[in-house]
């Protein structure tokens, strides 16, 4: 920021208060936070079991797909059919998408790095083909973009607020991961496939059909928080719908170190640093500079914990030379 001719804390400051210096500036940082907290959570169940789901991205762009297909092709169901429905298409097609790359890992061994991240792809282009061409709205005015939804076809808001329900599906969703994995045996079983692979087999556990499952869960997720956003925020399927929800789930997963209050927080706090990052472009600064950001801090937050990680090794290492048990 120095070297751009830029005050750092001034930068800083106005990012804090266009994130959390209004009502307004919360209200769209808890937008922001929604698609963010169900992204990371399905990141999180993924990542659980050392199955590294890098296509949030893509799943979240199908779940939008298939949620807007819902109001092309059935446009006259009523709002109490309507919103379930849209809900139910888009964690199947999320879900679909990461089960791609489940198989492929659990069965042909493709490394699931490779493919969930080239999935991505297919689904931004497929996406673009629909609001270029067959979805494309006539009346709008050459926007690459469907027809708005109708009002049936939107999720209802919070207490006079911009935020919609999605924020209380996202909650339920924090808590189901929390019970989860703390109270329930299939819980337990993820925590031993996620820490000790060959154990769990040994152990019963049927490792691939665990991991397609996990994966069917992960898509969903994302696929959900896809219809969150063409139905609670954009209503409509248009160009550029993420700017990068997918990718940045994946920083909010790492920093939260997988807990569910940790995701929660981290989920709030970038999507106060998407929100931040917009305003900066008032000083003469790239709204990008909030990417710059996250990118800085996934890297230090893995560096931190590999310095940890290190440090404690070493000590193990003194200690036995040392002659301590």
């Amino acid at each position: 920021m120095w070297l751009w001719g830029a005050n750092p804390f001034r930068v800083y400051g106005l990012m804090v208060q266009q994130s959390f210096g209004s009502v307004f500036a919360i209200n769209q940082t808890f937008l922001e936070a929604i698609p963010l907290l169900l992204c990371g959570l399905g990141v999180a169940w993924a990542y659980r079991i050392s199955v590294w789901n890098i296509g949030a991205e893509g799943q979240f762009t199908m779940g939008a797909i298939a949620a807007t297909g819902m109001t092309i092709y059935f446009p006259h169901l009523p709002s109490v059919v309507m919103i379930p429905s849209m809900m139910v298409v888009s964690v199947l097609a999320g879900a679909g998408w990461a089960c791609i790359a489940a198989v492929l890992k659990a069965y042909l061994q493709v490394n699931e790095l490779i493919t969930t991240l080239m999935l991505n792809y297919v689904a931004g282009l497929y996406m673009d083909y629909l609001v270029y061409g067959p979805w494309k709205d006539p009346k709008g005015f050459n926007f690459p973009g469907t027809a708005m939804f109708t009002p049936s076809e939107q999720l209802p808001t919070l207490f006079g607020t911009q935020v919609h329900i999605g924020a209380v599906i996202a909650l339920v969703g924090v808590v189901l991961y929390a019970w989860t994995f703390a109270k329930t045996r299939w819980g337990y079983e993820l925590r031993v496939l996620g820490s000790n692979p060959t154990a769990a087999r040994y152990a019963g556990i049927p490792v691939v059909r665990q991991m397609v499952w996990v994966m069917f869960i992960s898509g969903g997720l994302a696929g959900l928080a896809g219809m969150c956003e063409v139905s609670g925020v954009t209503h409509q399927l248009q160009h550029g719908l993420s700017p990068g929800y997918g990718y940045t789930a994946i920083i909010v997963a790492w920093l939260a170190r997988l807990h569910p209050i940790g995701l929660l927080v981290s989920s709030v706090f970038f999507g106060g640093l998407l929100v931040g990052g917009y305003s900066v472009q008032t000083l003469g600064l790239p709204s990008s500079i909030s990417l710059m950001l996250q990118g800085a801090i996934l890297f230090f937050a893995v560096a931190g914990e590999y310095v940890q990680q290190y440090g404690r090794w070493s000590w193990r290492v003194s200690s036995q030379r040392g002659g301590v048990s």
